[in-house]
């Protein structure tokens, strides 16, 4: 593979640039610091100076991905207002939406055993994606009695799972698991019901 040129001064992002790509094609744990290293056209002494090892630079994707995941979601809410359901629906899809354009960052985030806490930077960008989605589910929980709401922690965390078990079993796998519905379906389905049963949507929505 030809060397990759970067400028002076980004190797550390030409770096994460290689892992990510090497997650991609061979997963969190199917690569070696030298080969990142030759592929961003470096020696592998020079990772060293950016990172202690493989799970620093895998981390190091992880809140990027994080950082930029958060900023979809962000995007995603803002763009349903000023419907609450809208801004709530837009954060699902837009969890999928992530997931089959940054294939390498979710893997990062979520299928490297790199826990959210293994640094402040990762844990913050991680909050900060997780705040928006809570943020989203406390706005539609206003429309929900008070003695039936649910907490918005506990509202958002459905939903989050529901989004990854869509992504996990049917927007990124192999065959074996392929469903008759397209996996944004799945989801809005999901979520629809989910709704109903707290009394947001009206049966027959």
């Amino acid at each position: 593979m030809p060397k990759r040129g970067y400028h002076h001064g980004n190797l550390r992002q030409a770096l994460v640039q290689s892992a990510l790509e090497l997650i991609e094609s061979k997963g969190p744990t199917g690569f070696t610091l030298s080969e990142a290293a030759k592929r961003a056209g470096v020696t592998p002494a020079a990772v060293y100076r950016h990172f202690e090892g493989r799970e620093d630079l895998i981390t190091e994707a992880a809140r990027q991905g994080y950082e930029m995941f958060a900023d979809l979601i962000q995007y995603a809410y803002d763009n349903g207002q000023p419907s609450a359901l809208a801004a709530f629906e837009a954060t699902g899809r837009a969890y999928l939406a992530f997931a089959r354009k940054h294939p390498g960052h979710y893997i990062a985030m979520f299928e490297s055993s790199i826990s959210v806490n293994r640094t402040p930077e990762l844990a913050a960008a991680a909050a900060r994606a997780r705040a928006v989605m809570e943020q989203a589910a406390a706005d539609l929980s206003q429309h929900i009695p008070t003695n039936r709401r649910p907490p918005a922690s506990l509202f958002s965390a459905h939903i989050w799972a529901m989004s990854h078990g869509v992504v996990e079993l049917f927007a990124r796998s192999g065959p074996g698991t392929q469903s008759p519905f397209a996996p944004e379906d799945l989801l809005e389905s999901g979520i629809g019901i989910y709704l109903r049963g707290l009394g947001l949507l009206p049966p027959d929505s």
